[in-house]
């Protein structure tokens, strides 16, 4: 990560994302940005679902936009809620941004909250031994 990296747009674009988050059972919106490797921003909110388990946070549905539009491997990441001290991604979340930061363990994520707080923290800080398999 550059020491000036701007985060401006992916705080932008995840703010813009949170803003439409499908939460009428935890109320907790989030929005997520991802800065890939060709330059663009893949933003995404959480949508829940009745069902728990069917629910998807911000954050893989913003890799998984990233993936569908042929962008593999993230630079950095924004992740905006409601939250003091900022949220930090789940678990599920972590893993999948290992997966595709296989090139980039410390990928920079900044967690931002509407308050105004920022933290900045990469993926190895988060998930300091992702699952990987052999080969």
């Amino acid at each position: 990560m550059s020491p000036t990296m701007n985060w401006e747009p992916l705080i932008v674009a995840a703010t813009a994302a949170r803003a439409r988050a499908y939460a009428p059972y935890s109320h907790f919106d989030v929005g997520a940005a991802l800065l890939m490797e060709d330059g663009s921003i893949h933003a995404a909110a959480n949508v829940e679902n009745c069902i728990p388990s069917l629910g998807i946070c911000a954050e893989r549905n913003a890799m998984a936009a990233a993936a569908s539009a042929g962008c593999r491997r993230p630079q950095a990441a924004v992740v905006i809620a409601d939250m003091t001290p900022p949220a930090a991604p789940c678990g599920l979340c972590r893993q999948t941004l290992a997966e595709f930061a296989r090139e980039l363990p410390d990928l920079p994520i900044l967690l931002v909250n509407l308050q105004g707080e920022r933290q900045v923290t990469t993926l190895a800080e988060l998930l300091p031994r992702p699952f990987s398999l052999p080969g």
